[in-house]
This record gives C-alpha cells, sequence and structure tokens, in this order.
C-alpha cells in the first residue's frame, strides 16, 4: 500500500488556503468599488503564488491548484495516487479560507465567488478554458527548464496575474476549482448555482493545455 506524503499534502493544503484568502480577500476589500480594484485584486492573486511558489515549490511543486495537478499528472510529473491526495488537500485548504472569510466579510457580498451572470453560461465556460489554459501553459514552459527555478516562481505568479486582468470582468476569474468551491460554499445559493462551471472549465483548460505541452514538446524532439 502507497503512503501518503503528508509533508507534500500539508504544503498543498496551506499553499491553497493563502491563495484562496488573500486573493479573495483582496477581491471583497477593494472589489470594483476602488479606483484599480480590478488590478490590485489581480496582483494580489499573482503575489501571493510567487510567495507561495518560492515557499512550498521545493515541497510539493506548489500546484495549489486541482487543474494544474490533473494537467502535471497527464503528463506523468506526478503520479495518480500523489495527484489525488493533493486535490483532496487543495479543496480542504479553500474550505477552509472560505469559511474563515465569511468571518471578516458578508457572504452576501460574494467572498470573492464566481459568477456567470454578467456573461451568461457558454461565455463563462469559454473564457474560464482559456484562461485556465493559458496559465497552465505558462507553468509548463517556466517549469521546463531546471536552469529557470530560480524564476520560474516569478512568472507563473505574473500568469496568473495576467489572466486575472483579463478574467475579472468576465467571471471574477477562477482558473482553479479549489478557489471557487470554498468560498462559493459560504456566498449562498447564487453562488453555489454557478460552481460547477468554474470546476468544470479549468479541469478542460488543464487537459487541453496538458496535451498541447506534450505534443510541443515531441515534436521539439
Amino acid at each position: 500500500m502507497k503512503k501518503v506524503n503528508f509533508r507534500a499534502c500539508i504544503a498543498e493544503f496551506l499553499g491553497t488556503f493563502m491563495l484562496t484568502f488573500f486573493g479573495c480577500a483582496a477581491a471583497c476589500t477593494v472589489g470594483t468599488e476602488v479606483k484599480g480594484g480590478y488590478f490590485m485584486t489581480a496582483l494580489t492573486f499573482g503575489l501571493i503564488l510567487t510567495v507561495m511558489c518560492y515557499c512550498i515549490g521545493p515541497i510539493s511543486g506548489c500546484h495549489v491548484n486541482p487543474a494544474v495537478t490533473l494537467a502535471m499528472f497527464i503528463n506523468k510529473k506526478i503520479k495518480g495516487y500523489d495527484a489525488l491526495s493533493y486535490a483532496v488537500s487543495q479543496v480542504i485548504g479553500a474550505v477552509l479560507a472560505g469559511g474563515l472569510l465569511s468571518v471578516f466579510f458578508k457572504p452576501e457580498k460574494g467572498l470573492g465567488s464566481n459568477s456567470s451572470a454578467g456573461v451568461g453560461i457558454i461565455v463563462a465556460l469559454a473564457i474560464e478554458i482559456i484562461l485556465t489554459f493559458t496559465f497552465i501553459l505558462a507553468i509548463f514552459g517556466a517549469t521546463s527548464k531546471k536552469e529557470n527555478s530560480s524564476i520560474s516562481g516569478i512568472i507563473i505568479g505574473a500568469a496568473l496575474t495576467m489572466v486575472h486582468i483579463i478574467g475579472i470582468h468576465f467571471t471574477g476569474t477562477s482558473v482553479n476549482p479549489a478557489r471557487s468551491l470554498g468560498p462559493a460554499l459560504f456566498a449562498g445559493i447564487t453562488a453555489l448555482s454557478d460552481v460547477w462551471i468554474f470546476i468544470i472549465a479549468p479541469l478542460i483548460g488543464a487537459v487541453l493545455a496538458a496535451f498541447t505541452w506534450k505534443f510541443l514538446i515531441q515534436e521539439k524532439k
């Protein structure tokens, strides 16, 4: 029987907790009411991911996102048993972050949850697939060479900032099923009714990115 890598699971739990809490707290604090609020929220998501990359990257790889873990599994960067334990740890971290957000902020404000209300389901699905595809492709590129390890966290954080700058207008930006599920569980029925979009779309984007990267690498070889 395979043993769970508890150190890596704890790292993924903490990383996803931090990402969800700080990113969604920024969305709750500045939102759209403050000039430049979109950019500040996007930058917070990017910065906290960059910090986590250098904190827990050497321990677990800093996936902090089930979509990333799925893409890494498809491309044989992580084994199935570890991928499952990572995903469970990520969801638990995000849910606890969502609970804590509901203590500091009013749940009816959304807690930084995602929504398709302004654009419709089809557009929300499409934008989330595109953004997740782009984000995960950037991760594969940044981590493809060992000599890039010193700056890969900065590149990955910048990529997350970029997709948030674009996506906040449409859906609030998910690209991460755990980050969407955590706040939605405490934000009420409206957020929960849409959460399936932000679970399925990032996973589809992850699969597309994984196979695209595999194709590009094979063609290069």
